[in-house]
């Protein structure tokens, strides 16, 4: 068995582009072992070292293609003996109308309802509880990525989304107190406007108001992920860190 069989362990949903990608490599380039899982084969425009070994597709909005994939996960820690330091949930899911625009409380059909819920909800919850004992085992850290709507109406992201993201925000709360007692700590991180290839058109109206006039970069996002799985958070929990140059005050 290789010694890097042995580095400290993390599981990351949504790699493939944007603040997961920047997470990967934050990660990875710390010495972290990183197992990413997305819906989408191992995509060879984002590679890190042992990337495509350390891939898992599975469907998260699949509940049983879930639970088989947590099965992977932890038949790959024990096989290699490694321990899992951080489950990062930073998956999600934004339907938008056909014309590109949101979904609101009226027009949102029920079962896009329910889809989006699933992805962004019930998965990292879903997760945290599958790899309850391996993220014991390691006195681990759950971050759930929530976000700067699931705080207010945004323009862009669409009802189903924005109260996806509130309940995780809640969720975050709730296992925070459940899970602490056993060594685990559970934070989140709440983006606001951030530099990614997916902004919505009418971004820049949204920056002019922002504090720090400006968008933020996936590399900070990632440096607060990284910060909340390490020494230096070890006594912070149920917290849900704003990153977002000011936007929500």
């Amino acid at each position: 068995m290789s010694t890097s069989d042995h580095r400290k362990t993390v599981v990351l949903t949504g790699a493939s582009r944007g603040i997961g990608h920047a997470t990967v490599k934050k990660f990875s380039q710390a010495g972290y072992r990183v197992i990413t899982c997305s819906r989408h084969p191992f995509s060879l425009k984002c590679p890190w070292p042992s990337g495509e070994e350390d891939h898992i597709q599975v469907d998260l909005g699949d509940p049983e293609n879930l639970e088989a994939a947590v099965e992977q996960i932890k038949e790959r820690l024990v096989r290699d003996g490694s321990k899992l330091e951080a489950l990062v949930n930073n998956a999600g899911i934004s339907p938008k109308q056909e014309d590109g625009g949101r979904f609101n409380t009226l027009d949102t059909p029920l079962e896009l309802w329910k889809d989006v819920f699933q992805v962004n909800f019930f998965a990292p919850i879903s997760l945290a509880r599958g790899l309850f004992d391996e993220l014991k085992a390691a006195r681990g850290s759950v971050v759930n990525v929530t976000s700067i709507a699931g705080s207010r109406v945004h323009p862009f992201a669409g009802a189903a989304y924005a109260t996806s993201k509130a309940a995780l925000a809640a969720l975050t709360r709730e296992m925070a107190a459940d899970f602490g007692p056993h060594g685990i700590r559970v934070n989140a991180i709440a983006p606001g406007e951030i530099d990614t290839s997916i902004l919505s058109p009418g971004t820049e109206k949204i920056v002019e108001a922002i504090p720090m006039r400006r968008l933020g970069t996936t590399t900070e996002v990632a440096e607060t992920i990284f910060f909340l799985c390490t020494q230096p958070s070890t006594y912070v929990t149920g917290a849900e860190i704003h990153i977002n140059g000011g936007q929500h005050v």
